[in-house]
């Protein structure tokens, strides 16, 4: 390695004759070393910059003596012949190596990328990490332009808590990286709402590929049924209907809805469940439940159609076990995405999206592909769900005379950056402690040397085991403080934080993921606990913890509020959303159901995918729109871009 850097070093100060001296120097002195190849292959290129070709061929034939499996002094030996005039010599040399590896036809690539995906996959699944990653990269490696490895590899990189994520190699460009993470990675990975709705886009083209065959399943027209009496046939479709963040919150929703206004169909497809007392209450609560696990996507939408759906919600969007391309069959009148995903689903098929105000204010429509409907708030919750009984500071590790901040996010969340807040926060607070959820052991290692390597020491990281979620809920209580993640915040998590008693500090971004928790802390009644930016942030969290009445007061708002904030009341969310169901059956009825705006989607993923690789982690919207409107603006000079209704708007007259 000091060869290789010294020799670049003379090569990039156009010492070209010095650095083929230095080579020629270590290969006759350092024949036995198993890296000589590389030597002998530098000393070629450098040889045949020089104008020495002779030497540069000699040196190559040296590099493949050492290594004859070495494809880059085949190919670079055969490039030098040619220059040379040796044409049919080039293409014997050429021709060699490729009988030599004839074996590696696209069969065979394909085989064994299918398998190195396969040990990633199971090495995954079975904990093992580092083994796991490895694969998965060498995978990506053999096929840049199938996501499917590279976005398990991006994936895997955030829940080690790897920075930086993105690591380019030889073979894979950062751009190409970009490129295959998934969108829910991307919502962890950066706040970038227009390259969010972008690569939904991409990705829904992705997972529905070539049109479908319709001939069987003509467009339904809408049935009328605003002012007649008739009950509205409302399905919700999703993987998640089962012991999980998602069924939790629907729970009690689809317990209260009017059974004398709308029937309510569930169309489950996840993987077969046991005992699963969420899932029987929901089964409970629906009048028809069908099980789409097996069922492929032609059959689970003519079943649907068989239904009579007026209304179908996508409780999935991009996550596990989703089956979008059900969607594409349009086996509803109307498509709504509500719940399961924080984002646009950038597709064709849905139409409307239901959030809230403070998710998605009005200027923020812009990043969203679908029509907004908005509720109180988007984080529905489960009055009803067991909590166990809390349990002592000692009973959870954690030591009685410390402020405890706590995290109970998934690692994957935590980013370099609001890892480093949180250090920055522990210096400032010497009695204190963070409290994360645990990883892996070996996460969890990481994490405690980053620590110390900020001069926070590293016994102050204390991990909670997972437990049963009465018992999660319990023990969250016995924190101070709850500190957010940045850019994708606690969802559930932060609802159960705010259940327990705990007060939530959230910082809101510009994306669905990275204004969840504002949300929840807003419709809790503590909006008190919003910070404008990440020194807010810090000073805020050092703040609390050395004025605890301050903190005891906000304890105390969510103690009051906790049965009449907008957050809990269920029922009346139960109201709003047939409320809406009823708006956009009217709205189909008439004809005016919107279309998705899909316009030069394409071009904002060219522009976003720009501006995540600059890695600005957190700007206002004005520094973000303006620095788009600068691409956009370069785009536009190379290529004119038609006027769309986000950014690139007509000029006012």
């Amino acid at each position: 390695m000091d060869l290789l850097r010294v020799a670049e070093a003379l090569n990039a100060a156009g010492q070209q004759a010095a650095a083929a001296e230095l080579y020629k120097t270590w290969v006759a002195f350092n024949d036995t070393n198993p890296a000589i190849h590389l030597a002998y292959f530098n000393y070629a290129v450098v040889l045949s910059q020089l104008g020495d070709r002779a030497g540069s061929v000699q040196a190559f034939h040296a590099c493949l003596k050492a290594n004859p499996q070495f494809a880059p002094g085949h190919i670079n030996l055969g490039r030098v012949l040619e220059d040379t005039g040796l044409i049919g010599q080039a293409v014997a040399q050429w021709s060699r190596y490729a009988e030599a590896t004839k074996h590696l036809d696209a069969e065979a690539i394909g085989h064994r990328h299918m398998v190195l995906q396969n040990i990633g996959r199971v090495l995954e699944g079975a904990g093992r990490f580092e083994e796991a990653e490895t694969a998965l990269l060498q995978a990506f490696e053999l096929r840049p332009e199938s996501p499917e490895a590279g976005q398990h590899w991006a994936s895997l990189r955030q829940r080690q808590c790897k920075w930086p994520v993105l690591v380019p190699s030889n073979h894979v460009s950062a751009r190409k990286m970009l490129d295959a993470m998934s969108s829910l990675t991307l919502s962890c990975y950066a706040d970038d709402p227009m390259f969010q709705l972008a690569k939904a886009y991409r990705l829904s083209k992705t997972l529905i590929g070539a049109r479908p065959d319709l001939s069987r399943f003509p467009r339904r027209l809408p049935k009328e049924k605003s002012g007649t009496g008739q009950r509205l046939r409302v399905g919700y479709l999703s993987s998640d209907l089962r012991d999980h963040a998602v069924g939790f919150a629907l729970c009690e929703v689809l317990e209260l809805h009017d059974r004398n206004n709308i029937e309510v169909f569930a169309y489950y497809c996840g993987n077969q469940r046991g005992t699963d007392s969420t899932q029987e209450r929901i089964k409970a609560a629906v009048h028809s439940w069908r099980d789409l696990h097996g069922v492929d996507d032609a059959a689970a939408a003519s079943q649907i159609i068989a239904d009579d759906i007026d209304i179908l919600i996508d409780v999935n969007g991009y996550t596990k076990d989703a089956r979008a391309r059900i969607f594409a069959y349009r086996p509803a009148p109307v498509i709504v995405s509500f719940c399961g995903y924080p984002g646009s689903m950038g597709s064709p098929f849905h139409q409307y999206l239901i959030s809230d105000g403070y998710m998605i204010p009005e200027e923020s429509e812009i990043y969203y592909s679908e029509k907004v409907l908005r509720i109180a708030c988007d984080q529905p919750l489960d009055r009803k769900r067991p909590v166990a009984a809390r349990p002592s500071r000692a009973e959870v590790g954690l030591p009685e005379d410390a402020f405890v901040y706590a995290s109970l996010n998934g690692m994957q969340k935590i980013t370099e950056n609001c890892f480093a807040r949180w250090m920055e926060i522990l210096s400032q607070t010497p009695g204190s402690l963070l409290w994360l959820l645990t990883g892996d052991e070996d996460v969890n290692q990481r994490l405690r040397e980053l620590a110390e390597k900020s001069g926070v020491a590293p016994e102050r990281l204390v991990f909670a085991p997972k437990v049963q979620n009465p018992q999660h809920i319990a023990r969250i209580g016995v924190a101070d403080l709850f500190l957010d993640t940045f850019p994708y915040g606690a969802h559930s998590t932060a609802a159960d934080a705010i259940t327990s008693g705990l007060p939530v500090l959230t910082m809101s971004g510009k994306t669905f993921a990275a204004r969840f928790c504002g949300s929840i802390v807003t419709a809790a009644g503590v909006p008190e606990m919003l910070c404008s930016s990440p020194e807010d942030y810090v000073a805020r969290a050092v703040g609390f913890e050395r004025d605890r009445q301050s903190l005891a007061e906000v304890r105390g708002s969510i103690a009051r509020q906790r049965d009449t904030s907008v957050l809990r009341d269920i029922p009346a969310l139960a109201r709003r959303l047939e409320e809406l169901f009823w708006q956009m059956q009217g709205e189909c009825e008439r004809g005016e159901t919107p279309v998705p705006d899909l316009r030069n989607l394409d071009l904002y993923y060219e522009v976003g995918a720009e501006a995540v690789l600059e890695n600005i982690e957190f700007e206002d919207e004005d520094s973000y729109r303006n620095r788009y409107l600068q691409k956009l603006g370069q785009w536009h000079d190379y290529a004119p871009i038609p006027y769309d209704n986000r950014l690139w708007r007509a000029p006012k007259d």
